[in-house]
């Protein structure tokens, strides 16, 4: 079994302070963003709860004394109630995906632009799938935290504290009989949270065997067919697919469990002050209206309670994600250029390697003090076993490496003196696998760069043999061309 990257899927703590002020620096650009979210958060949390009130003021002293003139008004401050918050959530929800997509913007191109920098050396003990889950599952990951996870909290929050602000308004004797269920509500959720914690990382244990398993058999697919192991692998396969199923059957059953468990607690707050405020109601001490707000209200409360329990989800799968996007880019494998740099602007083309030891894994040498020198103009050939290290040899020449001792020189220039632009713009490479990019033949040959005019294209076609094959297409050099031909 390959690696299962079962260290990326440890999880830390559910919010961790250090982790969220890193990523708070990413939403420090769009402060303003985060003030008109607050702000629009506040109202649209307030007039929530404000309906319950309107009813009540219509109850008690609308229709107790016929007043329709009162009734109509009040309906019409309802309706428009509703359509003020609809238009403020609107604009509460565009701003908040407008800026928790720009803040993944900037993340993603930090982390794309950190990945360029880092040395070969790192992607040769990185499997490719961890990096693209990086750029892609993980920065999404935080881009619900940012566009829905924060902001609902936060409007969550308002809300509670709106509706208890209504609440002891009116009542602060049926308040406490509404709340007395929250001890009971505390406990369940804090059993809720510490099971999915438990569940979800079994689940995220149980993924990564699964993406694991698919990625390496995927690759080594001619190997699995050439000894008719389809079958085997298969129930390997079956086997491991079921333990992700069974994973994620056992969280789905403690939410099938704690949301029966809120709805129930809600439903017996109800009922106690159906029981309490009747009673009031019935000895004159309470109006009819205040009941009927307090039930509403009471409907209302557990619903944002009932939702803080989901965004702790989004909240642990946020931290887990940013913690390995921080790794990533708090990695430094990178080959650095000099400060104070020498320039080849007189450039011969001789090539000396003195005492030269490199190993790809520490004092696993793949050259030992390799030395010899080509003069400018020479054509040499490097021959040798595979694992010889001849292509070792070009890689050190490209400052792909460091050498671990010894030193090469180009034109007598040692190549930690060189910045790695200017040392490989006068080199060429013909590699024996030809990668294509997805684009057209043309972006292929200039690599994007669009300094390189048509007759350059042409001209580097033409010396390799290409140009005939080329001009027979359909649309010759702009013909499209996919990843890897």
């Amino acid at each position: 079994m390959a690696d299962l990257n079962i260290e990326d899927e440890i999880l830390g703590k559910a919010y961790d302070a250090k982790l969220m002020k890193r990523l708070l620096g990413y939403v420090k650009p769009y402060k303003k963003y985060v003030v008109i979210a607050i702000l629009m958060n506040i109202v649209v949390a307030a007039l929530g709860p404000l309906r319950p009130y309107l009813t009540k003021i219509a109850i008690d002293d609308y229709i107790e004394h016929s007043d329709y003139n009162g009734l109509i008004l009040i309906s019409v401050l309802l309706l428009g109630t509703l359509v003020f918050q609809a238009f403020v959530q609107y604009f509460l929800t565009y701003f908040t995906q407008l800026m928790g997509q720009k803040i993944i913007f900037d993340i993603r191109v930090k982390l794309f632009s950190h990945v360029q920098k880092l040395a070969l050396k790192y992607f040769d003990k990185t499997p490719i799938g961890r990096l693209v889950t990086r750029a892609t599952n993980d920065v999404e990951s935080l881009n619900e935290l940012f566009s829905s996870g924060i902001v609902m909290i936060f409007s969550d929050v308002f809300i509670i504290i709106w509706i208890l602000v209504f609440m002891l308004f009116m009542s602060w004797q049926l308040t406490l009989v509404s709340l007395s269920v929250l001890p009971i509500l505390f406990y369940a959720t804090f059993l809720f949270r510490k099971k999915v914690r438990e569940s979800y990382r079994d689940v995220r244990f149980q993924l990564a065997r699964l993406n694991s398993y698919m990625q390496e058999h995927v690759s080594g697919m001619n190997i699995i067919q050439i000894f008719s192991k389809e079958k085997d692998e298969r129930s390997k396969f079956s086997e491991i697919n079921a333990g992700h199923r069974k994973a994620n059957i056992d969280s789905i059953f403690y939410y099938a469990i704690f949301y029966p468990i809120v709805e129930i607690l809600s439903s017996f707050a109800v009922a106690l002050i159906i029981w309490y405020g009747g009673g009031n109601v019935i000895q004159s001490s309470m109006t009819i209206g205040v009941l009927f707000a307090f039930i509403q209200y009471t409907e209302m409360f557990f619903r944002p309670i009932r939702d803080l329990s989901e965004k702790y989800n989004i909240m642990q799968t946020a931290m887990a994600s940013s913690e390995r996007i921080f790794k990533l880019l708090d990695n430094d494998t990178f080959i650095d250029d000099p400060v104070v740099p020498k320039i080849l602007d007189k450039f011969k083309g001789s090539v000396e390697f003195k005492d030269v030891w490199f190993a790809y894994n520490s004092d696993d040498y793949v050259l030992k003090d390799i030395s010899f020198k080509v003069n400018a103009g020479e054509t040499v050939a490097i021959v040798g076993a595979t694992g010889a290290g001849k292509s070792s040899i070009i890689n050190l020449l490209n400052r792909f490496y460091d050498v671990d001792k010894g030193e090469i020189l180009v034109d007598g220039i040692n190549l930690k003196s060189i910045t790695k632009e200017d040392l490989r713009s006068h080199i060429s490479i013909v590699l024996q696998d030809i990668y294509l990019f997805s684009g057209t033949i043309r972006s292929n040959i200039n690599l994007g760069d669009d300094s390189i005019t048509d007759e350059q294209i042409i001209k580097a076609a033409k010396t390799v043999g290409a140009h005939d094959f080329i001009t027979k297409l359909p649309n010759k050099y702009d013909e499209s061309v996919k990843e890897k031909g």
